[in-house]
């Protein structure tokens, strides 16, 4: 009983500290040196994407937002507001980071906070992301 009503002490606790206030404080941080650190950790992220159960349905967008990020670093992709680059930025150091709000070692709560911030994250860029695979068939269909 103890254990159980301190999970859900916990997941209240979490969910007063993250909120799109916080993600966007850490939005705001963002800089052309933390897209470099994600890109140089992009294999890491995927396997946690995919290592985690909680986060494995989150596994192909993940790949989707480092594509569009390579896209705009390249050049190829144009035209997107830095907001857009840093929000997914900014989601995906988040999961790298294994000493978050919530830990990721801990058990059943661990990675909330990570699935939080993915969808706060998610949100704000859905029409974006949408557009950049509009782009990407136009582009498959000229090729």
């Amino acid at each position: 009983m103890f254990f159980t009503k301190k999970k859900e002490e916990d997941k209240n606790s979490i969910e007063k500290k993250i909120d799109t206030v916080y993600a966007e404080n850490k939005v705001a941080e963002i800089n052309e040196g933390d897209v470099e650190i994600l890109l140089d950790n992009e294999e890491k992220i995927e396997k946690k994407l995919a290592g985690a159960n909680s986060l494995s349905k989150y596994m192909e967008i993940g790949k989707i937002m480092f594509g569009m990020v390579k896209d705009i670093k390249s050049g190829s992709y144009k035209s997107v507001p830095w907001f857009v680059i840093a929000t997914i930025v900014m989601a995906l150091l988040y999961i790298l980071n294994p000493m978050d709000l919530v830990p990721d070692f801990i058990p059943g709560v661990g990675y909330i906070d990570d699935l939080a911030i993915l969808s706060i994250g998610m949100g704000w860029i859905e029409t974006d992301i949408h557009s950049y695979l509009d782009w990407k068939l136009e582009q498959a269909q000229e090729a």
